[in-house]
């Protein structure tokens, strides 16, 4: 393997083991100011307790996130000089907003909110768990927008020398792009911490343990992880029609879409074939593309052989596959979310055994999805590591060998190994214990 491929690979292995840990942190924020919402409003001292417990299995997530996190900003400089070079006077600054700005508030609070509550009281530790949220999500929309400044650039100039420079600080953080892809972030991070919430209150159900907190981890997932599905749609619709307006070589390998069309199918399944230019075993919907993209059944749809060869992404097939799985997996997503909310409505969700198994192994798919997600995007970027302007070959280190580059990313994997088994193991401890206070609402179950 030659460098380029290695320092790839050594990035995208960081950045997706990184990523199961903020997007439950983003997802379960939310859902903590929920309970203690209903807490302070209620007075019922269980939501307070399921907040509580929330909170460690969200410092567990954020301590891990943190620590895989770290090394991509260096990977920046030791791997991608190039790019850093290039692009630093840009992103350096929502990375430095997101490091020192949005991520203490988030670190600051989430310590007072563990530790603090005693003197803080009802309505300091309800504000408390508001500023983890905000400073969760803010973390996550500087991030999102550095992101979205390399998939469609805007706000800067060039310099004499090559270098990007700052323009519109404004435009950067407003990019077009950006407010899409954010909200579509933030919605699938939503929904792994609905899921997760809602596996783990089946959980309790089948075990026969803490049935009062397992009813309410159930309703409250439930009911987020509905309205976060279908925002997912909503959202991936507008992302979609910027990848159609920015990106539109992106849209047609998505789609597996090699000759321009009038009234463009979509593809729910096939296999593209690049030698032979075709999508195998297709199985189509007639004109839905073209719809979707220009909101017109007969609109033009640009296929592959409408761009040159060198613009095409360099992995066309793991491209049309991530995409599909994370679309299949959405679209599933809303009828186990629907499902469950018709049985709820009903009283009978709590008392379905095949459902709460279901909810039980739903928990690793929104994990695949988001991660999915994000192959989409940035496969979808190549061979560009700044879209239009820098090719990815372009932005390597170019005095890191690739044997160099596979050290480091073997001893990654190795360091990121034992950090994954911590994680389970405090994780598995915190489930196995249960919300404070199980007893309370144990007897308080069996007197009723």
């Amino acid at each position: 393997m030659d460098a380029l491929t290695v320092d790839r690979l050594q990035f995208a292995f960081t950045a997706t083991f990184h990523y199961l840990f903020p997007q439950l942190t983003m997802g379960l924020a939310l859902l903590i100011v929920w309970l203690k919402t209903v807490a302070l409003r209620t007075g019922d001292q269980h939501y307070s307790n399921a907040a509580r417990f929330w909170a460690k299995i969200f410092a567990i997530n954020f301590a891990v996130g943190v620590v895989t996190g770290i090394p991509m900003e260096f990977e920046f400089g030791t791997n991608w000089a190039g790019f850093s070079k290039a692009s630093g006077a840009v992103i350096g600054q929502t990375l430095a907003l997101e490091g020192v700005y949005s991520f203490f508030i988030e670190s600051t609070f989430l310590g007072l909110f563990l530790y603090g509550e005693d003197r803080l009281g009802p309505v300091g530790h309800w504000v408390s768990a508001v500023m983890v949220w905000l400073g969760s999500w803010l973390s996550g929309f500087f991030i999102v927008a550095t992101d979205a400044w390399m998939q469609h650039p805007t706000g800067y100039t060039v310099a004499a020398g090559g270098q990007a420079q700052l323009a519109s600080f404004w435009d950067l953080i407003l990019n077009p792009w950006g407010l899409w892809q954010y909200l579509h972030t933030m919605m699938g991070a939503t929904a792994t911490g609905a899921f997760a919430m809602a596996s783990a209150g089946a959980f309790y159900l089948l075990s026969k343990r803490a049935q009062v907190y397992g009813r309410m981890f159930i309703s409250t997932g439930i009911g987020t992880a509905l309205l976060a599905s279908l925002f997912l749609m909503a959202t991936g619709d507008g992302q979609g029609r910027n990848i159609a307006r920015f990106q539109p070589v992106t849209l047609a390998a998505t789609e597996g879409l090699f000759a321009t069309a009038q009234g463009a199918p979509i593809a729910i399944m096939g296999q593209p074939d690049i030698g032979a230019q075709r999508l195998d075993n297709p199985l189509l919907i007639p004109k839905v593309l073209s719809f979707l993209t220009y909101r017109h059944w007969a609109a033009e749809v640009k296929g592959l052989n409408e761009y040159s060869r060198d613009v095409w992404p360099d992995n066309i097939p793991l491209l049309y596959y991530s995409f599909h799985i994370m679309v299949g997996l959405g679209t599933i997503f809303i009828a186990i979310a629907l499902i469950c909310a018709i049985w709820l409505a009903r009283g009978r969700l709590y008392g379905s055994k095949p459902l709460l198994w279901l909810l039980l192994l739903a928990l690793p798919f929104p994990y695949i999805a988001n991660t999915a997600g994000w192959m989409t995007a940035e496969l979808g970027r190549q061979p560009w590591v700044i879209y239009g302007v820098m090719r990815t070959a372009t932005g390597l280190s170019a005095t890191v060998s690739a044997g160099n580059a596979l050290f480091t990313l073997i001893g990654f994997m190795g360091v990121y190994m034992v950090l994954g088994m911590l994680w389970l193991f405090l994780i598995y401890r915190e489930i196995e214990e249960g919300p404070d206070a199980l007893g309370t609402g144990e007897a308080e179950e069996a007197a009723s």
